[in-house]
């Protein structure tokens, strides 16, 4: 039964196949400049799993082994050779699944591997930046990124950088310890004032500390030692390997040793040895500006999103997002997309991640709020109510519901692991089709609620993994890697020791109808959106209205977590009165006026349009 109703929903795709057609009387440009965050579908990708396009920069220009090189396709943890070339051979696949924008995970030059003895692994994700300035030689040059912009801009589609301003690669060693390891030692305990201590040597006379009412550029000359917790040094071999060449100097790291991710140490400390910048230093602040504003400049590039935002100081987020906006405006880029990484775990936190837009001011953030709801009620057994408590909460954010609208959502990530899996690890004996039909019921909801849908690259190929960070970035090219090619995949009898780019793939197939339906209606991207109905005491319906923002025409769109059939009454305008399928089934007229029977099948969802003309 279960497969007869994960592939009765694919039935509407071939209808709405030809909506993605470019707007008529628009340029591929000037359509791309004139849409609005809120109207795009972005497809994240790591540019090292996705596809090598040009084989002779796996080992990035360097010689030696995989310790020296940071390439062994064979290990998880190391360059396997997916490049920017990869990336623009593949870009009619992206957009074939209806992607209007490109996150490209950073491409920043990186160490190329760091780690203690035993536990090292490479930069081939992008966070270790030693150079903020360049293209990483393992991705391409700068010729292959001004390629890349050219190509996404000629298809009228967007490229968004992922920019990192928390902290450097860990280069930065402490005295006081053999390796990065080293504990946070607190404001309190060890005092920017004295040296090792409160009875210690007097050092920085004069410096104020880091609150926001002293983050001055006079304050901060004042602070001319960084030894005040640990005696910071660059060891011999890696002086000057950070540009811009102030980044080498110790002076503007917070050098307090390894952040717990809780208190004060959450902006202050290491990330997992990493070195932390002093980003309340407005000198830090201008230094970045400078610097990421270069890449629009020089690329045209059309968002940032922000990498680890919530372990950066508040202040600085207050100068460095309005800076970037106005560097986009004088480069002719309107509408261009910020978002932080406010990392959150449950559903009911969305007032942290409305405070980065509100006391931040951030203009939108990642919304894990949305996937940690989506994988309590769809992967897990949580009542629908979780998804209404979320949405309740839109009007928290800084501009409220608007923000929400604009605010990137997504259902799996290259940290904490594809849905897929989050599926299993709630249900670990479920059946390949019941998985499958969890996997679709929520890109089904990421696609038409309220946000931007961020699709991770490989959940359209039905990519599963055994965990998060690595384990959840196979990549789309062949496989080497044991690990991953020992994984089965939903949907597909592929595996990952082969290329995984399938336009026929069950759920490539749903997401691109879904983004071309979710194109074809206002609605379903720029529409306010009103929960109808929902469930208190385990699975079944949750129901909600969009509405066309230029005339009201009401769009019911309603899921079922239960694996039972449901059919219930639901909430509608009263002027709605007959409707038309887009999606599923639905009722061809109202039971009456300002009420709809909704009847679903087990983890089934239908979009379901009132009448052109009601209001």
């Amino acid at each position: 039964m279960m497969r007869t109703v994960v592939f009765s929903l694919l039935g509407f795709l071939a209808s709405v196949a030809t909506l993605a057609a470019p707007s008529p009387g628009k340029t591929a440009d000037e359509a791309r400049l004139a849409r609005l965050p809120q109207d795009e579908v972005i497809y994240f990708l790591l540019p090292d799993r996705f596809e090598n396009g040009d084989t002779t920069n796996d080992r990035g220009g360097l010689q030696g082994g995989p310790l020296q090189t940071g390439f062994d396709p064979t290990r998880k943890g190391f360059y396997l050779g997916g490049d920017l070339q990869g990336l623009i051979s593949r870009l009619d696949y992206i957009q074939g699944l209806g992607a209007t924008a490109i996150w490209l995970g950073p491409i920043y030059k990186n160490k190329p591997v760091q780690g203690a003895p035993g536990d090292e692994s490479a930069g081939y994700h992008g966070y270790w930046i030693t150079d903020f300035t360049r293209v990483d030689p393992h991705f391409g040059s700068e010729a292959d990124l001004r390629a890349l912009v050219a190509a996404v801009h000629a298809r009228g589609m967007k490229l968004y950088l992922d920019i990192i301003t928390n902290h450097t690669a860990d280069v930065i060693a402490y005295r006081e310890c053999p390796t990065s390891a080293c504990p946070y030692r607190s404001l309190a305990d060890y005092p920017y004032s004295r040296r090792g201590g409160p009875g210690g040597e007097p050092i920085n006379e004069g410096f104020a500390g880091h609150a926001p009412q002293h983050q001055t550029a006079e304050n901060f000359a004042r602070l001319k030692r960084p030894d005040y917790a640990y005696t910071p040094y660059v060891p011999e071999a890696e002086r000057g390997i950070k540009v811009p060449a102030w980044l080498n100097d110790p002076i503007w790291y917070h050098n307090r040793g390894n952040t717990t991710f809780s208190g004060e140490s959450s902006d202050q400390g290491d990330f997992v040895g990493l070195d932390d910048l002093m980003t309340e230093d407005p000198r830090v602040v201008d230094g970045f500006i400078d610097i990421y504003g270069a890449w629009i400049d020089r690329y045209g590039v059309d968002g940032f999103r922000i990498d680890t935002a919530k372990h950066v100081n508040e202040g600085f987020w207050q100068r460095f997002a309005p800076a970037m906006l106005r560097r986009a405006q004088a480069r002719g880029i309107p509408n261009f997309h910020i978002f932080g990484e406010v990392f959150v775990e449950q559903p009911t936190d969305t007032p942290l991640l409305a405070r980065y837009t509100r006391v931040a001011g951030l203009p939108t953030v990642l919304d894990f709020a949305f996937a940690a709801a989506v994988r309590e009620t769809v992967a897990g057994d949580a009542p629908t109510q979780v998804l209404a408590r979320l949405f309740a909460d839109d009007v928290l954010y800084e501009g409220g519901e608007a923000t929400a609208l604009s605010s990137p959502t997504f259902i799996s990530n290259h940290d904490f692991g594809r849905f897929a899996h989050l599926v299993y690890r709630k249900r670990p004996q479920v059946a390949r089709d019941e998985a499958l039909a969890r996997v679709q019921l929520a890109h089904a909801m990421l696609l038409t609620l309220r946000g931007v849908p961020t699709v991770y690259s490989g959940d359209e190929q039905g990519f599963v993994g055994l965990g998060n960070d690595q384990s959840s970035r196979a990549p789309l090219f062949a496989s080497q890697v044991a690990e991953y090619n020992g994984q089965a995949l939903l949907g597909t009898d592929r595996r990952h020791a082969q290329e995984n780019f399938d336009t026929a793939h069950p759920l490539y197939r749903l997401v691109a109808g879904l983004a071309a339906l979710r194109k074809a209606h206002p609605a379903l991207h720029r529409g306010a959106q009103v929960t109808r109905r929902y469930t208190e005491d385990g699975p079944g319906l949750f129901a909600v209205s969009r509405f066309d923002p230029v005339d009201g025409r009401e769009y019911l769109i309603a899921f079922n977590t239960s694996t039972k059939p449901v059919a219930m009454q639901v909430t509608v305008e009263t002027a709605s009165l007959r409707f038309e399928a887009l999606a599923g089934a639905c009722a061809p007229a109202a039971s009456a006026p300002g009420s709809l029977r909704v009847e679903l099948p087990p983890l089934g969802f239908a979009v379901c349009a009132a009448a052109r003309g009601a209001p």
